[in-house]
Formats: C-alpha cells, sequence, structure tokens
C-alpha cells in the first residue's frame, strides 16, 4: 500500500468528530500498523498475546496486542458516534412508527457493541468523546440520511479493518459485529424508500463519494 494512501479514512465524520476523538483513534491505528511493518522490516516482529473470544455476551481478555487495541479503538470510537446519534435523535425527535423502531433498536444494538469493546479494552478503552450533531436530529429527513451515512460507514470501517486484526478470535467478534452494522443499512434504507441491497458487493467508496453522501444530509455548512 502507497504512503500517500490513509489506511484509515474518516475525514467524512468531521462535522461530528468536535473534540478530534476520531481521527485521533484513526490515527493511532496508522501508527501501530506502521510500527509493525518497521519491526518485521528489522526482523524481529514480537507475536501479541491471543484474545479471548469476543462474541456478544462473553468476557473478553484483558491482553491485546498494540495493532488491535488501535483498531478496537477505532471501531469503539464509532461505535460511541452511532450510539449518541440514536440517543439524540430519541431525545430531540418525537419519532413514529418503524422509525421509531429502529432507532430504538439499533440505538441498543450500538450501546452493546460499545459495552462489548470497552470490555475487551478493559483500561485501554478510549473514553468517550462528545458530537455535535446540529439538524440531524432535529428533523425526519435529515435523521434519515444521516443514519443512511453512518450505518454505511459503520459497515465500510469493519470491512476495512477487520482484516488488519491479527487475533483470529477478535476477528470472529468483528465478523459478528458487521453483519448487524449491515443489516442496519438496509434497513434504515428500507424506511427510506431506497433498495435495502443495492449492490451484490459491498465495494469501498473512496473519500470524496463518502463526504458527498454526508454533505447530502445538510448538516455541512462549509
Amino acid at each position: 500500500m502507497s504512503k500517500n494512501i490513509p489506511l484509515v479514512d474518516v475525514t467524512h465524520l468531521h462535522a461530528f468528530d468536535t473534540d478530534g476523538a476520531i481521527r485521533e483513534a484513526a490515527d493511532n491505528v496508522e501508527r501501530a500498523v506502521s510500527r509493525r511493518g518497521l519491526l518485521r522490516n528489522a526482523g524481529f516482529v514480537a507475536g501479541g498475546a491471543a484474545a479471548a473470544a469476543v462474541m456478544p455476551g462473553t468476557a473478553f481478555a484483558a491482553s491485546i496486542g498494540p495493532i488491535d487495541k488501535s483498531i478496537l479503538n477505532f471501531a469503539l470510537t464509532l461505535e460511541y458516534l452511532e450510539a449518541a446519534f440514536y440517543k439524540r435523535a430519541q431525545e430531540n425527535m418525537n419519532l413514529q412508527g418503524e422509525l421509531k423502531r429502529f432507532a430504538k433498536i439499533v440505538g441498543d444494538h450500538e450501546r452493546a457493541h460499545v459495552v462489548a469493546l470497552r470490555k475487551a479494552l478493559g483500561s485501554d478503552a478510549v473514553k468517550r468523546p462528545s458530537f455535535f450533531f446540529g439538524s440531524a436530529t432535529r428533523s425526519r429527513s435529515t435523521f434519515v440520511a444521516t443514519a443512511i451515512a453512518l450505518e454505511d460507514t459503520g459497515v465500510e470501517a469493519y470491512i476495512g479493518q477487520a482484516t488488519r486484526l491479527r487475533s483470529d478470535k477478535l476477528l470472529a467478534a468483528a465478523a459478528a459485529i458487521l453483519p448487524i452494522e449491515a443489516r442496519h443499512a438496509s434497513w434504515i434504507r428500507y424506511i427510506a424508500g431506497l433498495t435495502p441491497a443495492p449492490a451484490t458487493f459491498n465495494p469501498s467508496k473512496t473519500k470524496d463519494q463518502v463526504l458527498a453522501v454526508v454533505k447530502s444530509t445538510g448538516f455541512i455548512r462549509s
């Protein structure tokens, strides 16, 4: 991979990231992977301790390698974002019908993901950051558009980072979360009257493509 191409692209989330937590978590992934590459080139890569299975309802191992730790903290930061978004929407909006059910169930899922990832990381878990959602949690149209953008981002983030995990057990855990995020994305698309599964495969998007989706919600004013 070219050194000019970031391992993690989260610039499209800058409108929410009031204290830079998402960017910092992404930078930590890149630094951890870069350090691993330097050690490999020097000929003495140290093996990390294997983590216990990270599946819903099970305990996590305390010992996780630096790359896995950075990736889990990146995932945790994104889960914080999604959990906060649905919580704020439920507080600010009089959601009705299927949209109310969606926000409640998906919000519960995201909060459960936060709990699971915090268990895995223990004292190394990043703190919950603050986010500003503006109109995204105050009207039905902006809420739906933002939910689509966030759920798509969640799917793309897990696809992009899961294969970088060094622990097979953590990889299995990521594989348990990924389809749930994909189901969220399909569900909100269905509510919006869009095709739930618009493509045969889920290719990664470029920064400009994802940024265009987020800008379409109307909460980025720049």
